[in-house]
């Protein structure tokens, strides 16, 4: 794996419109919006954008509707530098997200999966070489699991999950993931424990047979805690004013994609994604301030060296969405 290596993003791509509120609305309660803005989304979609303004050669792998939405999702992926020649025309609409933001950058998101939900495991191996020869492998579940498990078979090089929305997994899919990356809720939802109050109690979980011995929990506007090795490692990020959350966790996902794909190990590419993914929030939008390669170098000095997580409490915030195609926090 050198710089700029390859990445295979197996995943969705939804047509995101985004409305901007005061407040989120209440049961029965009609809101004018203070602005509207359509464009890209969806997990896979946003990290394979995140990914390629890291320096990754990306591919998308997914489906698209016959419609303009999916006209206008390829060629976004298409003018960031993605090879889209993987990503599928099926009968039917595309994918839709109906985004909420409030003045307070929270959000509430409803997903159609429109052609999402048809992307199988004949597409994976359609896809051939732009998976097996990938140096990094992403996947999400916005897509069938079949096609998950597809992509983790066909995969040679480092296979990353982030199981959103969160479910229980098959065992073989979770045991043969090298890199899990969950927000709070998805760690309990995945692994069936609580993420614990001291965070080096991860390092347990991570032991068990069938897991990956590498978990990346992100925690959020607190960065992120990385198990590797059995030592747990906390990544804070550095201080930005918050716009927008939406997108922060797929760009945190991409981000570290691509840094493992330049050959970082686990530690130093979390610790950079986290910086892209704060940065990230900056900016109204899931895919409009995914920042630039250059830009996260700039402002790594910001960042708090990775310390140990032992004796660190986890802080009691508010858990993020159930549904992260969105993370609520920052990373």
């Amino acid at each position: 794996m050198v710089a700029g290596g390859r990445v295979a993003v197996v995943g969705s791509a939804n047509l995101d419109l985004v409305t901007v509120t005061p407040t989120l609305p209440r049961p029965g309660e009609t809101l004018l919006a203070t602005s509207y803005s359509e464009g890209p989304g969806g997990k896979g979609s946003n990290q394979a954008h995140a990914a390629a303004r890291m320096g990754a050669r990306v591919t998308f792998v997914g489906l698209r509707g016959d419609d303009a939405a999916g006209t206008y999702l390829a060629k976004t992926l298409e003018d960031e530098g993605v090879d889209v020649s993987t990503f599928g025309v099926t009968d039917g609409p595309s994918g839709r997200a109906l985004v909420m933001v409030d003045a307070a950058a929270e959000n509430s998101i409803i997903v159609v999966p429109g052609s999402n939900a048809k992307l199988s495991a004949s597409d994976i191996a359609r896809a051939g070489e732009a998976v097996q020869g990938a140096d990094v492998v992403v996947c999400q579940l916005e897509i069938p699991l079949d096609a998950v498990q597809a992509a983790r078979r066909a995969c040679t090089g480092m296979f990353v999950l982030n199981p959103a929305p969160a479910r229980v997994l098959p065992p073989d899919l979770l045991a043969g993931t090298d890199v899990l990356v969950v927000n709070e809720t998805e760690y309990e939802t995945v692994l069936g424990v609580p993420l614990p109050e001291r965070l080096d109690d991860m390092a347990d979980v991570a032991a068990r047979p069938g897991t990956p011995g590498t978990i990346v929990a992100t925690l959020g506007p607190r960065g992120a805690a990385v198990c590797t090795g059995g030592v747990v490692t906390l990544v804070s990020p550095p201080p930005v004013t918050v716009v927008d959350s939406t997108g922060a966790g797929d760009t945190f996902v991409g981000a570290l994609a691509a840094e493992l794909a330049r050959g970082d190990d686990v530690l130093t590419a979390a610790r950079t994604a986290v910086v892209a993914a704060s940065l990230s929030t900056q900016s109204l939008g899931a895919v409009s301030g995914m920042p630039r390669r250059d830009e996260v170098v700039r402002h790594l000095a910001e960042s708090t060296s990775p310390e140990p997580a032992k004796g660190r409490p986890v802080l009691t915030t508010r858990p993020a969405s159930g549904h992260s195609h969105k993370e609520k926090h920052h990373t």
